[in-house]
């Protein structure tokens, strides 16, 4: 007995941008590993941030334009996996962990890799989990394109300072070891695609971006080291409210519990 074809429909070019903005992050994260074995550190860096913004469009562009897939999101893991976990240990490793540490500096590089994988793996079997409304303003552990980004932090660093201590291999293996224990961890952090700005906040918040990105274009190495110096400070209030937002949540559903017993208990005497 013969099988016939499937038959797939035609789709729409709109439905097809949020998959082609992912495989275009995968390219770039590819392309920060080929820079790095060409020794060309500043593209490497680069490339792997382009893949971060190109990773924060496509969810974007796949809910405006209802172009949402199960294709899409497995394709979206994979640039994740290779784009923050693999391309970042492979250009640290490249830059200073092979030449200071040897093989050490290889089971470093892996272990950041599998702790991305690890943490991929967990972000996804949570999207079917029920949790309460104000869990989507967190993430459980450092979000993958910040903690690649940020694992490059002492190489940017190096970029415009001349201090040999911030290509130390061992430093930089530290760090990246503590980088792969945020994103394996249950530490909260903030979701920076739920933060909601005021309206009558939006002109300063224009007016910040904007200085940002002129001050971006002449001291670029700068910025970003204070971007990401930033993001780590705001890790602690993360924490500090997660904490509360539970205790409160945990109070709640214990007085509900309370509640419903108590209306039994009146409606079997009745």
């Amino acid at each position: 007995m013969s099988l016939g074809r499937r038959k797939f429909r035609d789709l729409p070019i709109n439905s097809l941008i949020p998959n082609m903005l992912t495989t275009l992050a995968l390219c770039a994260g590819l392309t920060s590993v080929k820079y790095a074995l060409e020794g060309r550190w500043e593209p490497a860096v680069i490339a792997i941030l382009a893949a971060g913004v190109l990773d924060g469009l496509d969810g974007r562009m796949a809910r405006l334009l209802k172009g949402s897939s199960k294709f899409g999101a497995e394709l979206d893991s994979l640039s994740d996996f290779v784009s923050f976990g693999v391309a970042p240990g492979l250009v640290l490793y490249l830059w200073t962990l092979d030449t200071g540490l040897g093989g050490i500096g290889w089971i470093v590089a892996l272990t950041f890799t599998v702790s991305c994988g690890l943490r991929l793996a967990r972000f996804n079997a949570m999207l079917d989990e029920e949790v309460p409304e104000w869990e989507g303003k967190y993430f459980t552990g450092i979000a993958a394109p910040a903690g690649a980004s940020i694992s490059l932090l002492f190489m940017v660093i190096s970029f415009y300072s001349d201090a040999e201590i911030f290509k130390s291999a061992i430093l930089n293996a530290g760090w990246l070891l503590f980088m792969a224990f945020l994103m394996a961890s249950r530490i909260p952090t903030f979701s920076i695609k739920r933060i909601k700005i005021s309206r009558s906040h939006i002109i300063f918040f224009l007016m910040v971006v904007a200085s940002t990105v002129a001050v971006m274009t002449i001291y670029p190495w700068h910025v970003l080291t204070g971007i990401a110096l930033l993001y780590l400070g705001t890790i602690p209030f993360a924490i500090a409210t997660h904490r509360r937002l539970s205790k409160e949540e945990a109070t709640k559903t214990a007085k509900e519990k309370s509640e419903n017993v108590v209306d039994v208990k009146s409606s079997n005497e009745k």
